[in-house]
């Protein structure tokens, strides 16, 4: 039988599989740092000792190894599903699954066992096939989590938040490793707090008060008569669409139907823009934050402002931000400065609750991993519109926004009439307009 097992492990077809799954590794870990469209076959192969022409004999084009890539990773957050579904109750079934993802997250990073790559170019890669499988991982996640005691949310509603879910697991990728692998599992248990339990003590209300916007950078081209704040919007939407490398010049001149030396009136470089367009992200930020102070009067309502504010300003595109996961393709040489200046607003974040906690409004929570979940909420809203459409910004509001802050699996008095109207909203959206990409 061993006989027969080795002879079997030598075969041509075994042969070709462990070289499959040998590129597959070192391309998990070049799309991890560079993005799909930064990954070369001639990086891949000079990493195992291939020559490039070998690369073609198991994959045609490279974006068939990048669908292999998140092939391999849907099914790994389909067995954590799995596991997570043998459990009692959706709460011990979401404790469960960021166990295991903070397990696995520090053994591969340990080198113990393989990583499995982001899927923060997921919809740059336009395969089919990985699009249907994306679609059913987010249908699996939205069976096992979105259930809400006493009152059953409708189809909108339930997307809104196992969007929301879903995000903060994947930007918890990044912030997890401001830690020591030893300790992962501790601050996913602490994540698993705040998404359960929500931010506000016992008895407070959720009333977030829509702070003015920052005012937008006027200046405009005399050649295009294209504003500065128009032509980082459409940098901004193109990156967040098709990544930063494959947001090129083209296609973002080709969006404001201007020229590419319009293109650089404003940019001298490629890496000029990217940069332009996170100094705007992080600004509107900074400055909703210092409105929302300027406007309530606890730590709570500050942050619930911030977040009900800035998710309008993504949803109805009136001022769109760079999505939080773009930082993980730009280059190397970019992000350890993004890195920092994301970790400046983190804290300044942290310290609102802390405010709220000393104040009675929030209750006792880690301020780091609560900030961290409200910078995600926020730039995730930038995707909300694929996964439930129909949600205008008042509902998205208190579809996505409002489950953060008061508990996932919280009841609230106002949820019925709220999910009634968003499932009215839903279905005007889908009489009246094409469904939107990957609709589940």
């Amino acid at each position: 039988m061993k006989n027969a097992t080795a002879s079997e492990s030598n075969t041509p077809a075994a042969k070709f599989e462990r070289r499959k799954a040998m590129i597959v590794r070192a391309a998990v870990k070049v799309i991890n740092q560079k993005g799909v469209r930064g990954m070369t076959f001639a990086e891949i192969a000079a990493s195992l000792k291939l020559v490039p022409t070998a690369m073609n004999y198991y994959f045609k084009r490279k974006e068939d190894l990048a669908a292999a890539c998140m092939l391999q990773a849907i099914a790994y957050y389909n067995a954590l599903l799995d596991r997570s579904d043998r459990q009692p109750t959706p709460e011990l079934g979401l404790r469960c699954f960021l166990q295991d993802f903070a397990d696995h997250l520090a053994a591969a990073d340990l080198g113990k066992v393989d990583a499995v790559v982001n899927f923060n170019d997921v919809r740059a890669i336009g395969d089919a096939v990985v699009d249907a499988a994306y679609t059913n991982m987010f249908r699996r996640l939205r069976r096992s989590f979105s259930s809400v005691p006493l009152n059953e949310p409708t189809r909108p509603g339930q997307n809104a938040r196992t969007h929301l879910l879903i995000s903060q697991v994947l930007w918890a990728e990044l912030w997890l490793r401001q830690y020591e692998p030893v300790d992962y599992a501790r601050m996913a248990q602490r994540l698993f707090d705040v998404l359960v339990h929500g931010l506000a003590r016992p008895g407070q209300s959720w009333a977030p008060i829509d702070v003015a916007a920052p005012a937008a950078n006027g200046e405009v081209s005399e050649t295009s008569g294209v504003s500065r704040e128009a032509f980082l919007q459409a940098a901004t939407a193109e990156i967040n669409e098709h990544g930063y490398l494959g947001a090129s010049v083209s296609r973002i001149s080709a969006r404001l139907n201007v020229t590419k030396g319009t293109f650089y009136y404003y940019n001298q470089a490629k890496d000029d823009l990217v940069q332009q367009c996170f100094d705007r992200t992080f600004e509107k930020m900074r400055t909703s934050l210092s409105a929302s102070e300027a406007a309530t009067t606890s730590g709570f309502d500050t942050l619930a402002s911030l977040a009900g504010s800035m998710t309008r300003r993504d949803v109805s595109g009136e001022a769109p931000l760079l999505r939080t996961t773009a930082i993980s393709a730009v280059p190397e040489e970019l992000q350890p400065t993004l890195f920092h200046r994301f970790a400046q607003l983190s804290a300044r974040l942290a310290s609102v609750v802390s405010d709220g906690i000393a104040d009675g409004s929030i209750r006792p929570v880690d301020a780091n991993v609560a900030a961290q979940a409200i910078i995600c909420l926020i730039n995730a809203s930038a995707e909300l519109r694929h996964w439930a459409p129909g949600l205008d910004a008042d509902l998205a509001i208190e579809a996505y926004a409002r489950p953060l802050f008061m508990g996932l699996f919280r009841p609230d008095e106002r949820a019925p009439a709220s999910e009634a109207k968003v499932a009215a909203k839903a279905a005007t959206g889908r009489r009246t307009r094409r469904p939107a990409q990957r609709t589940s």
